[in-house]
């Protein structure tokens, strides 16, 4: 990603601005990981918010906002509605069209990037994964879509996507086209089938994959679960218990807001372990 100088020569704004922005919104960790950078970082006069923003409701909050502004972290159903409204796009973004972080210059001009991607490789480094021969990636939103940027960098053969309509089939193949991974487009009614892989990585919202832990191998590979809240999943759990390595949606969370966080403070390298910490406490004190 290309540096990011978030206040021009010349302007200081006092009191920067960043926010995670989405619909709903209330439930989203953004705010405790960016606030405890914060606090490590000494940027007393930064402040993180969320706010409830659907896709009618965007283009009118982007006019809305100040050179005080340096950035924002988007969640559903925004990641593909803001790239209309972007001056640019990076283009790992623009290929896989899921923009999560949003730059504000102080001239004004946007420009879109995802973090999800390097987010998803970091992840599964810190857990030891490096490269598999193939995968497959359960869903196809856009986290599925990012997961297939992140194959593109670490998978040396064929990814196996399982959705549910011929319309995601269509964009599964269009996005490994453009990403250059060789995409295999399988029915849902088949996910079973897709535990078998070395690395499988589901991006499907809460109680989709349960169905499919009487089907987890005896020795299963990794398992990327982006989910956070409720954790463990179910499939999580069973794939543990089998002994396989699981790497958890708050490992994708802190990575990626480590990389907002580097973008949009200009301060690198961003604190991960306060972060994972604060992040940590927030979901056992959700569940407590």
């Amino acid at each position: 990603m290309p540096p990011h100088h978030p206040v021009p020569p010349g302007a200081s704004p006092a009191g920067r601005r960043a926010a995670v922005l989405g619909s709903p919104v209330a439930h989203s960790l953004s705010p405790v990981l960016h606030r405890a950078a914060y606090a490590e970082l000494g940027l007393t006069d930064w402040t993180y918010e969320r706010f409830e923003v659907d896709e009618s409701g965007l283009a009118a909050f982007l006019r809305g906002t100040d050179a005080r502004w340096a950035g924002f972290s988007l969640t559903m159903p925004l990641k593909r509605a803001v790239i209309p409204l972007l001056d640019e796009v990076s283009p790992t973004a623009a290929a896989i069209e899921a923009v999560n972080t949003v730059l504000l210059s102080g001239g004004g001009r946007r420009t879109g990037e995802n973090t999800d991607v390097p987010g998803m490789i970091a992840a599964l480094r810190e857990r030891g994964v490096e490269r598999v021969e193939h995968a497959a990636v359960l869903g196809a939103g856009a986290t599925a879509s990012s997961a297939l940027a992140a194959l593109a960098e670490i998978c040396s053969g064929e990814v196996t996507t399982y959705v549910r309509s011929a319309h995601r089939a269509r964009e599964m193949r269009g996005w490994g086209e453009r990403l250059g991974v060789p995409v295999r487009v399988a029915d849902w009614a088949e996910a079973a089938g897709a535990l078998s892989a070395p690395l499988v990585i589901a991006t499907t919202p809460a109680g989709s994959t349960d169905a499919l832990v009487a089907a987890v191998p005896a020795r299963p590979g990794t398992l990327f679960d982006v989910l956070y809240d409720p954790w463990p999943t179910p499939l999580a759990a069973a794939w543990s218990r089998s002994g396989g390595r699981v790497v958890a949606g708050l490992d994708l969370l802190v990575h990626q807001a480590v990389l907002q966080v580097e973008l949009m403070t200009g301060h690198s390298p961003a604190p991960l372990a306060a972060m994972r910490e604060a992040g940590e406490a927030a979901l056992h004190a959700r569940t407590a």
